[in-house]
């Protein structure tokens, strides 16, 4: 219940049906708000608790100065928690963690449950091994099911075992499509009240969901666990940007390229930790599909989020994807009572403006690495020929000519050229060069959910097939979309054959190439791109392109829309000017332009208009947690507890609750404590946290190798998050990380001061020795430390290591927040010092005196640290709220969550 100091409680009535609401109106200074911290204001003052949200929050937030930077700490309660397989599967390991903690402390274990609705989709895992043919999609889907068994059996059993869990099971869509199809509420109803729609996703791109006036973003495991488990987010009120949108988009130009120009502003405007909101009178000629696909791409430009106001067009896409009225009356009710509705004419105030001209967008790609390096597409072959010569070695003596005269016949203006012939596997030959395009993908949520772009890429197949025109042999296609509803208005429509014909067969619903998944290119290709150390490209319609993640074979990648991905396949290389160049010949051997198969605005409306209903949301919606038979037939336990398999290597039972008690354990100072690693500045959570692939001479590879896993299967730290013994293997192991203990080193490597001499060793195997010693561990960092995207591990496994401790110059907030959540004591130095000018070289043992004052119920504000080498400093305290305090004094966030829940 909320205290309602502001007496903001009210009834609003749609229809039959009343709702409590919490009326904006009452908090002076509301109205002038930007929407997004409008949502933000509602959400206090439905949940002032009078201790973690105070009046005195909610007053800060009304009176909010938008030229400040950002210093006032509130607590965000989001309204659900949405998660990806890859990272969502260590949430639920914790929830079936806890389940047996309860039992064992004489609970009942159906108590633990999530507070908050939690819905995961399995969209991480499939892999485009097979295309170009019909049964790609079967095969795939096969294929995913045999790598991933046990995952997907401990996902199916948490559907089974908790209330307020969903999992959208394999071969159903990408979870940023499926969340604004069908599970995005934009106004939420629970318990009798109506409030906005918010969430936590365990995904950077949930900011998707903006686009349908629903503030989310994407967090890490502990954040979202802790949503789940209704506790609130902490977070600074933020800056927000105003984006203002005047005019409409020209014919010929697309979302993509209205996005791509938008991420090239923003990113050069600067908009990392801020909020972006547009308006404006060009918000309204923005379509639904649209506003999406800007949101999505809110990380590529560095936003926390990027949202849009409600309006018609919001109410329209609701009942298209087969809301029922009632909630959209609600949602239009709700959003005129509260301001939330979209005002053309106003100007919200905002902390920094920008604005765009729709009218201004041209056509567009982004590469080759970087989302915001937008390229105008009739500058993109001359701008390949420049940025070609930065992945290719001139090196003639080796008899690989890279930069022949401009006359040579194999040559354009002297672009960097490598003619290298492939034998397929009929027999016949090829020849490919530096910048042929290798993968071309319609893949991933950023446009894969716009209907717009989709019906284009099909169109352009469809007139490329009538002219005779195919795919060139050397190029691997791939149609990945984010829901079955793309696949059933491209069959209404009559479109499949075309793109199959042209080799963009189904190859699954999920993220495919976007994340890395584009699987192997066909043999021959690889062997020549090897060999001949090309530099070829991949296009597709994802939101990242960044160096080594579409394919480890391809060196240049080019983000563009779904039309333009299937005309550079037709084409085959980037050094193509396909605005002016022939792409291929038709049947009577005359040149084909991208003008002769582009189809027009009218003809793609045309489709979207008779091709796209409300019968098809419903029908691809209507059972969409039920799975297929192959997920219906997985065997998985019955009870409420999970039966943990002490031979898997993927899902394994952490130990966070070994010899926890209903009583918390005092707080007590921590002596005798020894340096695990002492770091520079600017160490972020990628340094920290496994990730990447497992290589075999490391604790992880040993591990698996130990457990019968061969090398070919070790799969990534990725897919195995759900077993804390090979992640923890993987914490400080990054290649790039330098610990300043152990000079002359990089990567996971500490001195073990257990040992005589205190050798060079792996930071896990030390630490294994510390814990068996009872020693403490203590980390020592610089400036920013946490910095970076909000990652579980980082926390989970500095905790699990036997870290008892970190003393930074100054934090990243969610690492810190998260450092608490795991029971892990966050100190700042002193203003001013650091451990260099403390003279510190990690080698001390140290002590922290003053921990006790957490029992007394306050949070003292130093507390004294000192070493054997004499150094002594009052070190800062970093729980910052009332909440961190109850956390950190019960042992962590899970622990205190678990002992709320037994006692209720």
């Amino acid at each position: 219940m909320s205290a309602n100091s502001f007496d903001a409680r009210s009834t609003l009535r749609v229809g039959d049906e009343s709702y409590e609401i919490f009326r904006l109106d009452k908090v002076e200074g509301a109205a002038r708000l930007p929407y997004s911290l409008k949502v933000l204001l509602e959400n206090l003052l439905r949940t002032e608790d009078g201790a973690n949200i105070t009046a005195d929050h909610i007053r800060a937030l009304g009176g909010w100065d938008s030229q400040a930077q950002p210093s006032q700490e509130i607590q965000f309660t989001p309204a659900r928690v949405i998660m990806q397989d890859f990272t969502g599967v260590p949430c639920v390991v914790d929830l079936a963690t806890m389940r047996e903690a309860v039992k064992e402390l004489g609970g009942d274990p159906a108590k633990i449950n999530p507070l908050a609705p939690a819905e995961l989709v399995i969209d991480h895992s499939v892999i485009a091994d097979k295309f170009g043919t019909k049964d790609a999609f079967g095969q795939n889907v096969e294929l995913e099911y045999g790598r991933n068994k046990e995952r997907y059996q401990f996902l199916r059993w948490g559907q089974t075992a908790f209330d307020e869990f969903k999992v959208v099971p394999p071969g159903t869509g990408i979870v940023h499509q499926v969340n604004i199809e069908h599970l995005a509420r934009t106004v939420m109803v629970r318990g009798g009240q109506a409030y906005p729609d918010t969430l936590v996703g365990t995904d950077s791109h949930t900011t998707m969901v903006n686009g349908l006036g629903v503030l989310g973003w994407g967090v890490g495991g502990i954040e979202a666990e802790a949503a789940m488990l209704g506790q609130p987010v902490s977070m600074l009120i933020p800056r927000v940007v105003g984006f203002k949108l005047t005019g409409e988009l020209k014919p010929g130009t697309t979302a993509t390229d209205l996005v791509l120009t938008i991420t090239e502003m923003l990113r050069k405007h600067g908009v990392v930790g801020k909020f972006v909101e547009f308006y404006g009178e060009g918000v309204a000629a923005t379509s639904l599909a649209n506003r999406a696909t800007i949101g999505n791409m809110s990380p590529e430009f560095g936003s926390t989020a990027a949202i849009f106001p409600i309006d018609d067009e919001t109410l329209k896409y609701l009942r298209l994807t087969g809301r029922d009225e009632q909630q959209v009356a609600l949602v239009e009710a709700y959003a005129k009572e509260q301001g939330l509705w979209l005002d053309p004419a106003a100007e919200p105030d905002f902390s920094e403006k920008l604005e765009l001209d729709l009218a201004t967008v041209v056509p567009s790609i982004a590469g080759p690495k970087r989302p915001q390096d937008r390229i105008v597409l009739a500058n993109a072959a001359e701008k390949f020929a420049q940025d070609v010569r930065n992945y290719v070695e001139d090196d003639d003596e080796a008899g690989k000519e890279s930069f022949p005269a401009s006359d040579s016949p194999a040559a354009a203006n002297g672009v960097p050229t490598r003619p290298t012939t492939v034998t397929a596997p009929d027999g016949s030959t090829y020849e490919i060069d530096h910048g042929a395009v290798t993968v071309a993908a319609i893949t991933s949520c950023t446009n894969t959910s716009n209907p717009y772009v989709m019906v284009a890429a099909a169109l352009v197949a469809k007139k490329a097939v009538e002219k005779g025109l195919t795919r060139k042999p050397w190029v691997k296609t791939t149609l990945a979309p984010g829901s079955k509803v793309v696949t059933d208005y491209f069959d209404k429509a009559g479109l499949t054959p075309y793109l199959d014909k042209v080799g963009f067969n189904l190859v699954g619903y999920g993220c495919t190439t976007c994340i890395g998944n584009s699987g192997p290119l066909p043999e021959e290709v690889s062997k020549a791109v090897n060999e001949h150390d090309l530099a070829v490209t991949s296009v597709l319609s994802g939101n990242r392109n960044f160096e080594g993640r579409i394919n480890p074979d391809v060196k240049m990648n080019y983000l563009a829309s779904p039309p333009l991905v299937v005309a550079y396949a037709l084409a085959g290389s980037m050094k193509v000017n396909i605005t002016k160049d022939a792409l291929g010949t038709d049947t009577e051997g005359n040149p084909v332009f991208l003008k002769d198969i582009w189809p027009t605005e009218a003809e793609v409306n045309d489709v979207v208009a008779n091709a796209i209903g409300e019968d098809m949301f419903n029908k691809s919606y209507q059972d969409v947690f039920a799975g297929d038979a192959q997920w219906q037939a997985l065997s998985i336990p019955t009870g409420n507890t999970f039966e943990w398999d002490p031979q898997s290597t993927y899902v394994r039972k952490p130990p966070y609750f070994e010899g926890m008690t209903m009583e918390t354990t005092p707080v007590s100072d921590i002596s005798g404590a020894r340096v695990l690693a002492k770091l520079g500045d600017s160490v972020t959570t990628d340094h920290i946290s496994p990730a990447g692939a497992i290589k075999a001479d490391t604790p992880a590879g040993q591990y698996l190798t130990e457990h019968g896993v061969e090398r070919r299967d070790f799969n990534s730290y990725g897919s195995r998050r759900g077993n804390h013994e090979v992640m923890i293997r993987g914490t400080f192991a990054n290649i790039r990380l330098r610990n300043q203990i152990a000079p002359g080193t990089e990567g996971g490597y500490t001195r073990d001061f257990t040992q005589d001499g205190a050798p060079v060793s792996f930071i896990y195997d030390a630490s294994q020795n510390y814990q068996a010693a009872g020693t403490p561990l203590v980390i020592l960092a610089g400036k920013e430390y946490g910095s970076g995207s909000s990652r579980d591990w980082a926390a989970k496994g500095t905790a699990l290591l036997g870290v008892k401790a970190v003393i930074a110059e100054s934090y990243e907030r969610i690492h810190r927040s998260n450092l608490i959540g795991m029971g892990v004591l966050p100190l700042q130095f002193p203003e001013g010092t650091s451990a260099e000018s403390l003279g510190l070289t990690g080698e001390e043992t140290f002590s922290f005196s003053g921990v006790t004052e957490l029992n007394d119920g306050t949070t003292p504000r130093t507390v004294k640290v000192t070493t054997d080498s004499g150094v002594e400093f009052d070190a800062v305290v970093r729980i910052d709220t009332p909440g961190e305090a109850d956390y950190y004094r019960n042992g962590g966030i899970m622990q205190y969550v678990l002992r709320s829940l037994i006692r209720k």
